[in-house]
């Protein structure tokens, strides 16, 4: 009876231990992808009719096979594929890879460019630093913002502009009438998304008039316009941006409002304000989910006009910001101002919303982030982040 129990314990001691089967990790894309969309590849001579056999068994709902590639080009095929799905696969030993799908685009380059489309489209200092010619050179990706609407609450658009490619509308006003009458919407409008002068030449514009022709608004009326905005962005279900190159003193209404529409899922930039001041006491600017801009000039310095501080999320360019006006369907007007960095930054956004769709103002945020030239400015306060727009 002792001698049993000796070799029982001996046995337990001795009992094969098996390994977890490990998973295969799926190969991470660095740019766009499409959501949920996944290339799996076989290991060689295993049958790919009884691995797609056996994927039924797995395929919820929301997955489903959309290419299935020779078996002697590659063994493999593609799919939609569920989080329950894509574990199943990953964890099948007959699996070799599996990689999220990449987007491809075209690209176009523009040679007539104003000065800070180039800066946002290269990682290193301008040598050409005339501000006043449209002599810069701009490549983007295709997509360059379709499928997104930017409202811009400003002053109005001079929607027949040429430069907007019949993309710009009238939204809203607050206080009356249906045009510019000041140039600053205008302008702004240009920089996100003009043909000649915008980031993202192929986004929707949207007028929300909510300064008069003298460039002033009443809080009301601008919670009042935001309030349209955020309707809008429910009823389209579109990737919708707020660009808002307005401010003033500390203002819990509108910050409230802006506050709300980024609740909604609406990506709001803000300027950070021209007094060369701290921008934490001053509204929207100081608003924590907000992208808040500080300007820059062509020779990466910040524009002795910006604010600063830590709630400035990000520089861009403007100083000498060449973009559309009023008066003619063909105007210009070179201007400065934390005003005019906004609108990049609304391109911006809107350019990596057509690029990688829909996502929340918090990623958005990330990404603009994680895409700038870290440490290029000079004269940047203690304490201010120094980053500076890219917007790839």
């Amino acid at each position: 009876m002792h001698s049993f129990r000796v070799i029982a314990a001996l046995a337990l001691l001795i009992a094969p231990t098996f390994a977890v089967p490990t998973k295969i990790q799926v190969e991470k894309v660095t740019g766009a992808k499409e959501q949920d969309s996944y290339i799996v590849k076989l290991k060689d001579g295993v049958n790919k009719k009884l691995t797609l056999a056996w994927l039924q068994g797995h395929l919820g709902s929301n997955s489903s096979v959309t290419f299935d590639y020779e078996s002697n080009f590659i063994n493999g095929f593609a799919g939609k594929f569920s989080s329950d799905t894509l574990d199943a696969l990953a964890s099948n030993k007959d699996i070799e890879s599996i990689s999220e799908d990449a987007i491809f685009t075209t690209q176009v380059t523009q040679s007539n460019a104003p000065w800070g489309l180039q800066r946002i489209d290269q990682r290193t200092r301008l040598t050409n630093i005339n501000p006043a010619g449209l002599n810069f050179v701009y490549t983007y990706n295709d997509p360059a913002g379709s499928g997104v609407d930017v409202y811009v609450v400003d002053t109005g658009i001079y929607t027949s502009h040429s430069t907007f490619q019949g993309r710009a509308r009238w939204g809203y006003s607050a206080v009356g009438g249906s045009t510019d009458g000041n140039g600053h919407g205008t302008h702004c409008a240009g920089t996100i998304g003009g043909f000649q002068y915008g980031v993202a030449k192929k986004v929707s514009l949207i007028a929300v008039k909510v300064l008069s022709d003298s460039g002033s608004g009443a809080t009301s009326g601008i919670v009042a316009g935001i309030n349209w905005v955020v309707s809008q962005a429910r009823a389209s279900g579109r990737p919708s941006v707020i660009s808002m190159s307005l401010g003033g003193g500390a203002d819990t209404t509108l910050d409230n409002a802006v506050t709300s529409a980024i609740n909604a899922g609406v990506h709001v930039v803000v300027a950070a304000g021209n007094s060369n001041t701290n921008a934490a006491s001053t509204s929207p600017a100081r608003v924590p989910a907000a992208i808040t801009v500080g300007a820059s000039t062509i020779t990466d310095t910040r524009a002795s006009f910006s604010n600063y501080g830590s709630v400035v999320d990000i520089f861009a360019p403007g100083q000498d910001v060449i973009s559309s006006w009023i008066g003619s369907t063909t105007a210009t007007n070179r201007i400065s101002g934390t005003s005019m960095a906004t609108p990049h930054v609304a391109g911006v956004a809107a350019y990596l919303l057509s690029i990688y769709g829909k996502q929340t103002p918090s990623a958005l945020v990330s990404r603009i982030k994680g895409l700038a030239v870290s440490n290029a400015l000079t004269g940047l306060p203690s304490g201010t982040p120094n980053l500076l727009l890219q917007k790839d």
